[in-house]
């Protein structure tokens, strides 16, 4: 990947894309290409084979997807699954057919059984049921995991596929709709802070452990894997190490100076007991994390404040 190569990052505006455009440009990338979902609609087949017939991208980071929290995958896993399945599939071929040198596909590590050993590694994939809690936005990403492997087996299309942890940072979603748990916590104990609410609603018992990953360091391994890694299986990519969801209750509450009482509703479902990811594979490639959770968090908490002001 040359620093003037067609680059084109699919779903540049979310918490993993604008991730990696940020790196891109770290590192002096000058020819990438992104379009808005108004711009480029990734569901419409037309409009993808369009795109790729016109600008022809060498290298694709294939960022884009429909992602939420327990509570949007429990409500709307119609659109989890049919969006994604779109998305993915469109840009998978017609990457391949227009000649793209090399895709990169991100799965997630919500793939996984939900009851895979601990730590998870990248071989207990397709080996047992689901989290019930978002099944459909897995089976998605298992798809996508399996055309990537189907074109690379079938027609030597150098297709990756990352499996990240749980995600978080700069550009997040922090509206209880949709967000992840350690958005939702975040903007719960910020509006708790402003509003002077004495109490801030955890969902389940909080004793859930949970692996974190900062979206730069997701970024840093994704140009250094398309760079670096050419083969079918798949690489976790983590921070190996975890933390229960009330002691991130309790670190967010720290770093954003709330006051407020964390309550469970234990009406609400815990997900995964744990989910951990074995990251040997990326060690061995040369790759690790450098964001340690608390800075990250202060990080995003400051991008959180600067998207408010």
């Amino acid at each position: 990947m040359l620093k003037d190569s067609r680059i084109y990052v699919a779903g540049h505006t979310g918490l993993a894309g604008s991730a990696i455009m940020r790196k891109l440009s770290s590192e002096n990338y000058g020819n990438v290409i992104c379009r808005t979902r108004a711009e480029l609609d990734l569901t419409n087949q037309l409009a993808v084979e369009q795109f790729f017939a016109a600008f022809r991208p060498e290298y694709v980071f294939l960022s884009a997807a429909r992602v939420g929290g327990i509570l949007a995958n429990s409500t709307r896993p119609a659109e989890f699954i049919r969006e994604n399945l779109l998305i993915q599939t469109h840009v998978i071929d017609a990457a391949y057919r227009h000649g793209c040198g090399k895709l990169l596909f991100l799965g997630s590590s919500c793939a996984y059984p939900r009851d895979a050993p601990q730590p998870v590694q990248e071989e207990h994939f397709m080996t047992g049921p689901l989290e019930a809690t978002n099944t459909a936005y897995a089976i998605a990403k298992i798809a996508g995991i399996q055309m990537a492997q189907a074109y690379r087996q079938q027609y030597g299309f150098d297709a990756i596929s990352l499996m990240p942890t749980n995600l978080y940072g700069p550009g997040d979603r922090y509206d209880l709709q949709s967000s992840h748990v350690l958005a939702a916590l975040m903007g719960k104990f910020h509006a708790a802070k402003v509003s002077g609410a004495r109490e801030v609603v955890l969902w389940g018992s909080g004793q859930p452990m949970r692996e974190f990953l900062h979206a730069d360091d997701l970024a840093d391994a994704a140009v250094f894997l398309m760079q670096h890694y050419s083969s079918a299986e798949i690489v976790n990519v983590g921070t190996g190490k975890d933390i229960s969801v009330m002691d991130l209750a309790l670190l967010i509450r720290e770093v954003v100076g709330s006051k407020a009482q964390i309550v469970h509703d234990l009406s609400k479902p815990d997900g995964t007991p744990r989910k951990l990811l074995d990251i040997s594979r990326l060690t061995a490639l040369g790759w690790k994390a450098s964001v340690g959770l608390r800075a990250g968090i202060e990080r995003t908490y400051r991008a959180f404040l600067k998207d408010r002001t």
